[in-house]
Protein backbone atom coordinates (compact mmCIF):
# COMPACT_ATOMS: atom_id res chain seq x y z
CA UNK A 1 0.00 0.00 0.00
CA UNK A 2 1.18 3.51 -0.81
CA UNK A 3 1.17 5.72 2.27
CA UNK A 4 -0.48 8.98 1.24
CA UNK A 5 -0.22 12.41 2.80
CA UNK A 6 -2.28 15.37 1.60
CA UNK A 7 -1.84 19.13 1.59
CA UNK A 8 -5.13 20.99 1.33
CA UNK A 9 -8.42 20.50 3.14
CA UNK A 10 -10.87 21.38 0.38
CA UNK A 11 -13.37 19.46 -1.75
CA UNK A 12 -10.82 18.46 -4.37
CA UNK A 13 -8.64 16.86 -1.69
CA UNK A 14 -11.63 14.88 -0.44
CA UNK A 15 -12.34 13.79 -3.99
CA UNK A 16 -8.77 12.67 -4.62
CA UNK A 17 -8.62 10.77 -1.33
CA UNK A 18 -11.86 9.01 -2.26
CA UNK A 19 -10.42 8.15 -5.69
CA UNK A 20 -7.13 6.90 -4.26
CA UNK A 21 -8.77 4.77 -1.57
CA UNK A 22 -11.23 3.27 -4.06
CA UNK A 23 -8.32 2.07 -6.17
CA UNK A 24 -7.26 -0.16 -3.29
CA UNK A 25 -3.64 0.95 -3.61
CA UNK A 26 -3.39 3.76 -1.07
CA UNK A 27 -3.71 4.27 2.66
CA UNK A 28 -4.23 7.82 3.94
CA UNK A 29 -1.70 8.38 6.72
CA UNK A 30 -1.26 12.17 7.05
CA UNK A 31 -3.03 15.48 6.59
CA UNK A 32 -1.37 18.90 6.55
CA UNK A 33 -3.09 22.23 7.19
CA UNK A 34 -1.86 25.56 8.49
CA UNK A 35 -3.39 24.73 11.87
CA UNK A 36 -3.57 21.46 13.76
CA UNK A 37 -7.25 22.11 14.46
CA UNK A 38 -8.18 22.39 10.78
CA UNK A 39 -6.09 19.35 9.88
CA UNK A 40 -7.74 17.31 12.65
CA UNK A 41 -11.22 18.42 11.61
CA UNK A 42 -10.59 17.37 8.01
CA UNK A 43 -8.90 14.09 8.97
CA UNK A 44 -11.60 13.04 11.44
CA UNK A 45 -13.71 11.35 8.74
CA UNK A 46 -10.81 9.12 7.67
CA UNK A 47 -10.04 7.33 10.92
CA UNK A 48 -6.54 7.24 12.40
CA UNK A 49 -4.56 9.84 10.46
CA UNK A 50 -1.59 11.90 11.69
CA UNK A 51 -2.03 15.66 11.48
CA UNK A 52 0.67 18.22 10.74
CA UNK A 53 0.91 22.01 10.68
CA UNK A 54 4.59 21.99 9.59
CA UNK A 55 5.52 21.11 6.02
CA UNK A 56 9.09 20.26 7.00
CA UNK A 57 7.93 17.89 9.73
CA UNK A 58 5.61 16.09 7.34
CA UNK A 59 8.23 15.93 4.58
CA UNK A 60 10.83 14.47 6.93
CA UNK A 61 8.48 12.10 8.72
CA UNK A 62 8.41 8.36 8.07
CA UNK A 63 4.61 8.14 7.81
CA UNK A 64 4.21 8.92 4.08
CA UNK A 65 5.62 7.72 0.76
CA UNK A 66 3.92 10.35 -1.40
CA UNK A 67 2.23 13.70 -0.88
CA UNK A 68 -0.73 15.03 -2.85
CA UNK A 69 -0.56 18.84 -3.12
CA UNK A 70 -3.88 20.65 -3.58
CA UNK A 71 -3.00 24.06 -2.18
CA UNK A 72 -3.44 27.29 -4.22
CA UNK A 73 -1.56 27.20 -7.54
CA UNK A 74 1.19 29.59 -6.41
CA UNK A 75 2.18 27.21 -3.60
CA UNK A 76 2.44 24.03 -5.68
CA UNK A 77 6.08 24.44 -6.70
CA UNK A 78 7.60 25.67 -3.42
CA UNK A 79 5.77 22.99 -1.45
CA UNK A 80 6.75 20.27 -3.94
CA UNK A 81 10.42 21.26 -3.55
CA UNK A 82 10.25 20.66 0.20
CA UNK A 83 9.04 17.10 -0.31
CA UNK A 84 11.29 16.24 -3.25
CA UNK A 85 14.32 17.41 -1.27
CA UNK A 86 13.18 15.11 1.54
CA UNK A 87 13.04 12.17 -0.88
CA UNK A 88 9.24 11.96 -1.01
CA UNK A 89 7.24 11.37 -4.18
CA UNK A 90 4.88 14.16 -5.28
CA UNK A 91 1.45 14.30 -6.91
CA UNK A 92 0.78 17.95 -7.72
CA UNK A 93 -2.65 19.18 -8.65
CA UNK A 94 -2.82 20.90 -12.01
CA UNK A 95 -1.14 23.16 -12.86
CA UNK A 96 2.01 21.63 -11.41
CA UNK A 97 3.59 25.09 -11.05
CA UNK A 98 3.07 28.74 -11.92
CA UNK A 99 5.36 28.82 -14.96
CA UNK A 100 7.78 26.78 -17.05
CA UNK A 101 10.80 27.87 -14.99
CA UNK A 102 9.27 26.38 -11.85
CA UNK A 103 8.19 23.24 -13.69
CA UNK A 104 11.69 22.67 -15.08
CA UNK A 105 13.24 23.18 -11.65
CA UNK A 106 10.90 20.54 -10.19
CA UNK A 107 11.58 18.09 -13.02
CA UNK A 108 15.34 18.50 -12.66
CA UNK A 109 15.20 18.19 -8.87
CA UNK A 110 13.03 15.08 -9.03
CA UNK A 111 15.48 13.49 -11.47
CA UNK A 112 18.39 14.33 -9.17
CA UNK A 113 16.64 12.89 -6.11
CA UNK A 114 15.18 9.97 -8.10
CA UNK A 115 11.63 10.53 -6.90
CA UNK A 116 8.40 10.37 -8.88
CA UNK A 117 6.89 13.74 -9.84
CA UNK A 118 3.38 13.58 -11.28
CA UNK A 119 0.82 16.18 -12.35
CA UNK A 120 -2.76 15.23 -11.48
CA UNK A 121 -4.29 15.87 -14.90
CA UNK A 122 -7.36 13.61 -14.85
CA UNK A 123 -8.46 14.42 -18.42
CA UNK A 124 -5.63 12.43 -19.98
CA UNK A 125 -5.97 9.28 -17.85
CA UNK A 126 -9.68 8.41 -18.06
CA UNK A 127 -10.63 5.33 -20.16
CA UNK A 128 -12.50 7.37 -22.76
CA UNK A 129 -9.36 9.38 -23.49
CA UNK A 130 -7.71 6.13 -24.50
CA UNK A 131 -10.76 5.49 -26.72
CA UNK A 132 -10.12 8.83 -28.44
CA UNK A 133 -6.48 8.02 -29.09
CA UNK A 134 -7.31 4.64 -30.60
CA UNK A 135 -10.04 6.15 -32.81
CA UNK A 136 -7.87 8.87 -34.37
CA UNK A 137 -6.67 6.72 -37.31
CA UNK A 138 -10.29 6.25 -38.38
CA UNK A 139 -10.53 9.98 -39.07
CA UNK A 140 -7.89 10.00 -41.78
CA UNK A 141 -5.66 13.06 -41.95
CA UNK A 142 -6.54 15.35 -39.03
CA UNK A 143 -7.38 18.88 -40.14
CA UNK A 144 -9.16 20.67 -37.30
CA UNK A 145 -9.84 20.21 -33.61
CA UNK A 146 -11.87 22.32 -31.23
CA UNK A 147 -11.55 21.73 -27.49
CA UNK A 148 -13.73 23.82 -25.20
CA UNK A 149 -14.04 24.04 -21.43
CA UNK A 150 -16.11 27.02 -20.34
CA UNK A 151 -17.64 27.04 -16.88
CA UNK A 152 -19.12 29.98 -15.00
CA UNK A 153 -17.22 30.18 -11.74
CA UNK A 154 -19.11 29.90 -8.46
CA UNK A 155 -16.70 32.59 -7.19
CA UNK A 156 -17.36 35.08 -9.99
CA UNK A 157 -20.25 36.79 -8.22
CA UNK A 158 -18.00 37.34 -5.21
CA UNK A 159 -15.52 39.01 -7.54
CA UNK A 160 -18.28 41.18 -9.03
CA UNK A 161 -19.33 42.11 -5.49
CA UNK A 162 -15.89 43.57 -4.87
CA UNK A 163 -14.30 40.64 -3.09
CA UNK A 164 -11.01 39.09 -4.23
CA UNK A 165 -11.42 35.30 -4.26
CA UNK A 166 -8.35 33.13 -4.96
CA UNK A 167 -9.71 32.04 -8.34
CA UNK A 168 -9.47 35.60 -9.71
CA UNK A 169 -6.33 36.68 -7.86
CA UNK A 170 -2.92 36.75 -9.58
CA UNK A 171 -1.22 36.35 -6.19
CA UNK A 172 -2.35 32.72 -6.33
CA UNK A 173 -1.32 32.15 -9.98
CA UNK A 174 -4.91 31.81 -11.09
CA UNK A 175 -7.29 32.86 -13.86
CA UNK A 176 -9.19 31.08 -16.61
CA UNK A 177 -6.27 29.59 -18.54
CA UNK A 178 -4.46 28.23 -15.50
CA UNK A 179 -7.60 27.07 -13.74
CA UNK A 180 -9.58 25.26 -16.44
CA UNK A 181 -7.90 26.04 -19.77
CA UNK A 182 -5.12 23.61 -18.90
CA UNK A 183 -7.58 20.70 -19.19
CA UNK A 184 -8.32 21.02 -22.93
CA UNK A 185 -4.76 22.20 -23.58
CA UNK A 186 -3.27 19.13 -21.91
CA UNK A 187 -5.64 16.90 -23.88
CA UNK A 188 -4.51 18.53 -27.12
CA UNK A 189 -0.83 18.06 -26.28
CA UNK A 190 -1.41 14.43 -25.24
CA UNK A 191 -3.06 13.72 -28.60
CA UNK A 192 -1.03 15.82 -31.02
CA UNK A 193 2.25 16.64 -29.28
CA UNK A 194 4.08 19.95 -29.23
CA UNK A 195 2.80 22.47 -31.81
CA UNK A 196 5.11 24.28 -34.23
CA UNK A 197 3.67 27.61 -33.06
CA UNK A 198 0.86 29.07 -30.99
CA UNK A 199 -1.35 32.16 -30.91
CA UNK A 200 -3.20 33.37 -27.83
CA UNK A 201 -5.95 35.81 -26.92
CA UNK A 202 -7.56 36.61 -23.60
CA UNK A 203 -9.85 39.12 -21.93
CA UNK A 204 -8.48 40.56 -18.71
CA UNK A 205 -10.24 41.35 -15.46
CA UNK A 206 -9.22 44.37 -13.40
CA UNK A 207 -7.73 42.03 -10.81
CA UNK A 208 -5.00 41.10 -13.30
CA UNK A 209 -6.08 37.64 -14.46
CA UNK A 210 -7.86 36.44 -17.59
CA UNK A 211 -11.64 35.96 -17.53
CA UNK A 212 -11.68 33.87 -20.72
CA UNK A 213 -9.59 33.31 -23.82
CA UNK A 214 -8.58 31.21 -26.80
CA UNK A 215 -5.41 29.45 -27.87
CA UNK A 216 -4.74 28.18 -31.37
CA UNK A 217 -2.07 25.50 -31.66
CA UNK A 218 -0.56 25.28 -35.13
CA UNK A 219 0.65 21.95 -36.52
CA UNK A 220 1.89 21.02 -39.98
CA UNK A 221 -1.46 19.71 -41.20
CA UNK A 222 -3.97 21.06 -38.70
CA UNK A 223 -4.93 23.72 -36.18
CA UNK A 224 -6.27 22.98 -32.70
CA UNK A 225 -8.42 25.64 -31.04
CA UNK A 226 -8.62 25.65 -27.25
CA UNK A 227 -11.41 27.78 -25.75
CA UNK A 228 -11.73 28.43 -22.02
CA UNK A 229 -13.82 30.67 -19.77
CA UNK A 230 -14.50 31.26 -16.09
CA UNK A 231 -17.27 33.79 -16.77
CA UNK A 232 -19.61 31.87 -19.08
CA UNK A 233 -20.97 28.34 -19.46
CA UNK A 234 -20.26 26.19 -22.50
CA UNK A 235 -22.67 23.44 -23.54
CA UNK A 236 -21.31 22.29 -26.90
CA UNK A 237 -19.02 19.23 -27.13
CA UNK A 238 -15.44 19.23 -28.35
CA UNK A 239 -14.51 17.67 -31.67
CA UNK A 240 -11.65 16.41 -33.81
CA UNK A 241 -12.12 16.65 -37.57
CA UNK A 242 -10.34 14.46 -40.10
CA UNK A 243 -10.72 14.05 -43.83
CA UNK A 244 -12.65 10.79 -43.30
CA UNK A 245 -14.65 11.61 -40.20
CA UNK A 246 -15.12 13.46 -36.94
CA UNK A 247 -14.94 12.53 -33.26
CA UNK A 248 -17.39 14.24 -30.91
CA UNK A 249 -16.30 14.42 -27.28
CA UNK A 250 -18.62 15.30 -24.41
CA UNK A 251 -16.99 17.31 -21.58
CA UNK A 252 -13.32 17.23 -22.55
CA UNK A 253 -12.02 17.45 -18.96
CA UNK A 254 -13.45 14.01 -18.17
CA UNK A 255 -14.50 12.65 -21.60
CA UNK A 256 -18.00 11.58 -20.61
CA UNK A 257 -18.85 10.45 -24.13
CA UNK A 258 -17.20 9.77 -27.49
CA UNK A 259 -18.96 9.37 -30.84
CA UNK A 260 -17.51 8.66 -34.27
CA UNK A 261 -19.04 10.24 -37.37
CA UNK A 262 -17.71 8.89 -40.67
CA UNK A 263 -19.00 10.08 -44.01
CA UNK A 264 -21.96 8.05 -45.31
CA UNK A 265 -21.82 5.70 -42.31
CA UNK A 266 -24.02 5.40 -39.20
CA UNK A 267 -22.84 7.19 -36.08
CA UNK A 268 -20.83 4.86 -33.82
CA UNK A 269 -21.04 5.21 -30.04
CA UNK A 270 -17.52 4.58 -28.70
CA UNK A 271 -18.10 5.55 -25.07
CA UNK A 272 -16.94 3.11 -22.41
CA UNK A 273 -18.06 3.09 -18.79
CA UNK A 274 -16.00 5.19 -16.38
CA UNK A 275 -15.92 5.61 -12.62
CA UNK A 276 -18.04 8.55 -11.49
CA UNK A 277 -14.94 9.93 -9.81
CA UNK A 278 -12.62 10.52 -12.77
CA UNK A 279 -9.68 11.18 -10.45
CA UNK A 280 -9.46 7.44 -9.79
CA UNK A 281 -7.56 6.90 -13.03
CA UNK A 282 -4.83 9.44 -12.30
CA UNK A 283 -4.41 7.83 -8.88
CA UNK A 284 -4.10 4.41 -10.53
CA UNK A 285 -1.59 5.70 -13.09
CA UNK A 286 0.57 7.19 -10.34
CA UNK A 287 0.44 3.88 -8.46
CA UNK A 288 1.54 2.02 -11.62
CA UNK A 289 4.48 4.37 -12.10
CA UNK A 290 5.35 4.15 -8.41
CA UNK A 291 5.42 0.35 -8.37
CA UNK A 292 7.44 0.12 -11.59
CA UNK A 293 9.92 2.81 -10.51
CA UNK A 294 9.23 4.92 -13.61
CA UNK A 295 10.65 8.26 -12.45
CA UNK A 296 11.08 9.51 -16.03
CA UNK A 297 7.59 9.13 -17.51
CA UNK A 298 5.58 10.44 -20.47
CA UNK A 299 3.40 12.73 -18.36
CA UNK A 300 6.38 14.88 -17.37
CA UNK A 301 7.09 15.84 -20.98
CA UNK A 302 3.45 16.79 -21.50
CA UNK A 303 3.49 18.89 -18.33
CA UNK A 304 6.57 20.76 -19.56
CA UNK A 305 5.06 21.46 -22.99
CA UNK A 306 1.78 22.66 -21.49
CA UNK A 307 3.56 24.89 -18.98
CA UNK A 308 5.74 26.41 -21.70
CA UNK A 309 2.62 27.22 -23.71
CA UNK A 310 0.67 28.71 -20.79
CA UNK A 311 3.71 30.77 -19.77
CA UNK A 312 4.04 32.14 -23.31
CA UNK A 313 0.27 32.68 -23.63
CA UNK A 314 0.11 34.63 -20.38
CA UNK A 315 2.96 36.82 -21.58
CA UNK A 316 1.00 37.60 -24.76
CA UNK A 317 -2.25 38.25 -22.87
CA UNK A 318 -0.62 40.27 -20.12
CA UNK A 319 -1.20 38.03 -17.10
CA UNK A 320 1.75 38.30 -14.69
CA UNK A 321 2.16 36.44 -11.40
CA UNK A 322 4.49 37.21 -8.51
CA UNK A 323 6.14 33.85 -9.27
CA UNK A 324 7.12 35.21 -12.70
CA UNK A 325 9.24 37.91 -11.08
CA UNK A 326 11.42 35.57 -9.04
Amino acid sequence: MIRLGVIGTNWITDRFISAALSSGQYHLTAVYSRTQEKAAEFASKYGKVECFDSLDELANSDVIDVVYIASPNSLHAPQAKVFINAGKHVIGEKPLASNITEVQELVDLAAEKQVLLFEAMKATYVPNFEVIKKALPKLGRIRKAYFSYCQYSSRYQKYLNGENPNTFNPEFSNGSLMDIGVYPLSSAIALFGEPSSMTAQGTMLDSGVDAHGTLVLHYQDCDVTVAHSKVSDGVIPSEIQGENGTLLIDFISECHGVKLYRRDEPVVELTVEQDENAMRYEAEEFARLYHTGAVNHEGLLRTQIVSAITTQARSIIGVRYPADEI
